[in-house]
C-alpha cells in the first residue's frame, strides 16, 4: 500500500466511524429530550426510566464520538497539510463554530446526567434540549465545512493563490443547505430506525414490554417521518450536483453519453472500457426530468468530462444504488407505519411487525456510509473541487501505511468497546425499570 492510498484508507475509515457516533449523538438527545417531556408531563415512571437508559447510551456515543473527533481533527493536518495550509483560513469558521457547540453540548450534557433529582425539571429539561440542539448545529457546521470541499466558494485563486477570502461566504457555500439538510435527515431516519429494531428486538423476546413500547414508538415516529422525507432532500441534492459536480453526477448515474431524454439507471455493473452499463434498467427521460424537470433537456455524462478529472464510476455508481435502494425500502416501511398508525391497529404485538424492524435495524447506517462514499469517492480526484487535486495535499511524510493499520486497530478497538457498554446497557434496563417502578 502506497502512502497516498494509505492516507485516503485512514480518512475514509475515520470518516466511516465517526459519521456512526456523530449520527447517534446527534438525534439521541432529541428523543431522549421527547421521553423526559412526557415523564414530566404525564409523570409516567416508564417515561423517566426511558430518559435515564437513553442519557447513558447519550453518554456513550458523545465520549466515542469525542474520541473519533478529535482524532479526524488531527488527520486532517497530519495527512493533508497541503489541503489545510490553504483551506484553513478559509473554511475554518464552521469548524471553530463546531467547536463551540461541542463545549456547550459537553457543559449542557453534563448537567443533564447529573441534574436528577438536583435541577428543577424544567431547567433540567431545558438541559436536554440544548444537549439536543447543539447536537444537530455541530452537524449542520461540519457538513458545512465538507459542503465548501463539494462547492468552493468564498476566495479568488490567482497565479495559485487564494487571496479576497470572505469565511462567511465559505461557510453559506452553494451546497451548504441542500447537504445540510440531507444530511441531518439522514441522521434521524437512521438513528430512528435502529433505536426502534433493538427495541422492536425486546418486544419480540418479551421483555419488558411496556418500557420499550414506548420507546418504540418515540424512535420510530422520528426514523419514520425522516424515511418519507429523505427522498425530497436527496433530490435536492442531486440537482445541486448536477449544477457544480457534473462529474459527480454522472459517475452516480453511470451515465457515459450526453443525450436528450438522459435516461436514469437502476442497478447495473458499469463497463467503463465499452462505456455503458450491463444488466441495467433504464428508463428513457427520467434523469433529464429530475435534474432540469423536463424530459428532453440533455443532462452532461462523463463524456463532456477529461479522463483525468473523472471520478471512479464504478464504486461511486454502486454505492448511489445502495443508498437509493436502502432509502426507497425504508420510506415504504415508513408510510405503511403511519398508515398502521392511522388505522390505529395495533400491529406491535404482530411477529411480522416486529420482524421487520429488526431486519431494518442497521439499513440506515448503511445508507449513511453508502452516501458518504458517493460524497467523497465522487468528488474525486479533486479534494477542494476544480482548484486542488488530492493528490496535491497529502502529506510527504513516508510510512502512513503504518498510521492506517494502528488507527484501524484503535477503531476496532473503540467499537467492541461501544458494542460491549451498550449490551450491558440494554440488559440492565429490565433491572432499572422494575426498581425505579417499584420506588415510584
Amino acid at each position: 500500500m502506497d502512502d497516498f492510498l494509505a492516507a485516503r484508507s485512514q480518512m475514509a475509515l475515520s470518516l466511516g466511524f465517526h459519521i456512526i457516533y456523530s449520527c447517534i449523538g446527534m438525534v439521541m438527545p432529541v428523543f431522549m429530550a421527547i421521553s423526559h417531556f412526557k415523564w414530566i408531563k404525564t409523570q409516567d415512571p416508564v417515561y423517566k426510566n426511558i430518559t435515564v437508559a437513553w442519557s447513558k447510551g447519550v453518554a456513550i456515543f458523545f465520549a466515542t464520538g469525542a474520541v473519533s473527533g478529535t482524532m479526524l481533527s488531527f488527520e486532517l493536518g497530519l495527512l493533508w497539510p497541503g489541503f489545510m495550509k490553504h483551506a484553513g483560513p478559509i473554511f475554518g469558521m464552521p469548524f471553530s463554530l463546531e467547536g463551540v457547540a461541542f463545549f456547550i453540548e459537553a457543559i449542557a450534557l453534563g448537567l443533564f446526567l447529573y441534574g436528577w433529582n438536583r435541577l428543577n425539571n424544567w431547567v433540567h429539561w431545558t438541559a436536554g434540549i440544548i444537549v439536543g440542539v447543539s447536537g444537530v448545529a455541530s452537524g449542520i457546521l461540519v457538513v458545512a465545512a465538507n459542503s465548501w470541499m463539494n462547492s468552493p466558494s468564498g476566495f479568488d485563486f490567482v497565479n495559485g493563490q487564494y487571496i479576497n477570502i470572505d469565511p462567511v461566504k465559505a461557510m453559506f457555500n452553494k451546497a451548504w443547505f441542500s447537504e445540510s439538510l440531507h444530511m441531518i435527515i439522514a441522521a434521524f431516519s437512521a438513528t430512528g430506525f435502529a433505536v426502534a429494531g433493538i427495541h422492536a428486538l425486546m418486544i419480540y423476546r418479551k421483555k419488558n414490554i411496556a418500557f420499550h413500547t414506548k420507546a418504540f414508538k418515540i424512535a420510530i415516529i422520528f426514523g419514520a417521518a425522516a424515511a418519507i422525507l429523505q427522498p425530497f432532500s436527496g433530490d435536492l441534492s442531486a440537482k445541486n450536483a448536477a449544477k457544480h459536480q457534473p462529474a459527480k453526477l454522472a459517475a452516480m448515474e453511470a451515465y457515459f453519453h450526453t443525450q436528450e431524454y438522459a435516461p436514469l439507471v437502476i442497478g447495473g455493473i458499469p463497463d467503463t472500457v465499452a462505456k455503458k452499463v450491463n444488466y441495467g434498467l433504464e428508463i428513457p427521460g427520467l434523469l433529464s426530468f429530475l435534474v432540469h424537470d423536463n424530459f428532453k433537456t440533455p443532462v452532461n455524462g462523463l463524456d463532456k468530462i477529461p479522463v483525468k478529472n473523472q471520478p471512479p464510476v464504478a464504486v461511486t455508481h454502486y454505492a448511489f444504488q445502495i443508498m437509493v435502494g436502502i432509502g426507497v425500502l425504508m420510506m415504504l416501511i415508513g408510510i405503511i407505519y403511519f398508515y398502521e398508525l392511522w388505522k390505529k391497529k395495533d400491529l406491535i404485538s404482530k411477529p411480522w411487525f416486529l420482524k421487520t424492524f429488526i431486519w431494518a435495524t442497521p439499513l440506515g447506517f448503511i445508507a449513511l456510509e453508502a452516501g458518504w462514499t458517493v460524497t467523497e469517492v465522487g468528488r474525486q480526484p479533486w479534494i477542494i473541487q476544480g482548484v486542488m487535486r488530492t493528490s496535491e495535499a497529502v502529506t510527504p511524510m513516508p510510512g502512513i501505511q503504518y498510521s492506517f493499520y494502528l488507527f484501524s486497530f484503535i477503531y476496532f478497538t473503540l467499537s467492541i468497546a461501544v458494542i460491549f457498554l451498550l449490551k450491558r446497557q440494554i440488559q440492565m434496563v429490565p433491572e432499572l425499570y422494575d426498581r425505579k417502578t417499584a420506588q415510584s
